[in-house]
């Protein structure tokens, strides 16, 4: 595993932004993790965030491309802070955009919000989480609707490696199969399990036997059926 996957596993836990125990996600899954990228709050937490981010996408897509787009609300830091990384890392000058959820009708137009989308540019869409890909069959059809582009792919933090509506594909393998997209994570659930799992991590087992034991029961549930 990549360096700075083992780092941002990392980086996740001491931001709360990973957590263990019972939640439900929003398609309604009852499960012992989640991930919550709202718990990203101060300046020098998104900085290193956009870099994980922009280090994966240039890992996945290169960075030859004009525009990352980031679905209102939680992509629209999202695509500005990876957005200053990809230019401050590796000198590519990419444009961040997002929708706003309600079309304004002064000043500053439209249902864009950032740099503008053109006929050809070339687009990387960039989320948090995605778990059954609801949220890319709600943004896909944004950025087709704005311009002639060419959606290189997307890019998420954590990919969760479970069912999307059909028991035998994951989200991200539908997303590339029903969208033609390519896709990426920083990380996937079986990363951060094979770099947690009984190792302490500032003392403390985050995934112990138990827990272990419960995202197991989880997947044989939510994995995909071979």
């Amino acid at each position: 595993m990549e360096a700075y996957k083992q780092e941002f596993i990392e980086f996740m836990i001491d931001c709360q932004v990973l957590k263990f125990g019972d939640f439900v996600t929003k398609s309604g899954r009852k499960t012992p993790f989640f991930v919550n990228t709202g718990f990203y709050r101060t300046g020098s937490q998104l900085k290193r965030l956009g870099t994980y981010y922009a280090k994966a996408i240039k890992d996945a897509f290169g960075t030859d491309f004009d525009v990352l787009f980031g679905p209102a609300y939680k992509g629209i830091p999202l695509s500005v802070t990876t957005s200053m990384a990809l230019s401050e890392e590796f000198g590519a000058e990419v444009r961040y955009c997002s929708n706003r959820k309600e079309i304004k009708d002064h000043g500053d137009t439209g249902i864009l919000l950032g740099g503008p989308i053109y006929d050809g540019d070339k687009v990387v869409i960039i989320e948090d989480v995605t778990t059954a890909g609801t949220s890319i069959r709600e943004t896909l059809p944004i950025v087709n609707s704005i311009g002639n582009v060419e959606v290189l792919g997307l890019v998420v933090s954590v990919d969760r490696m479970e069912q999307g509506q059909s028991p035998d594909k994951s989200a991200l393998q539908e997303i590339q199969e029903n969208f033609g997209l390519s896709t990426t994570a920083i990380v996937t659930m079986a990363e951060v399990v094979e770099h947690l799992y009984n190792k302490p991590y500032k003392g403390q087992v985050i995934i112990d036997d138990a827990m272990k034991a419960r995202i197991d029961q989880y997947y044989e549930q939510y994995g995909l059926k071979a």
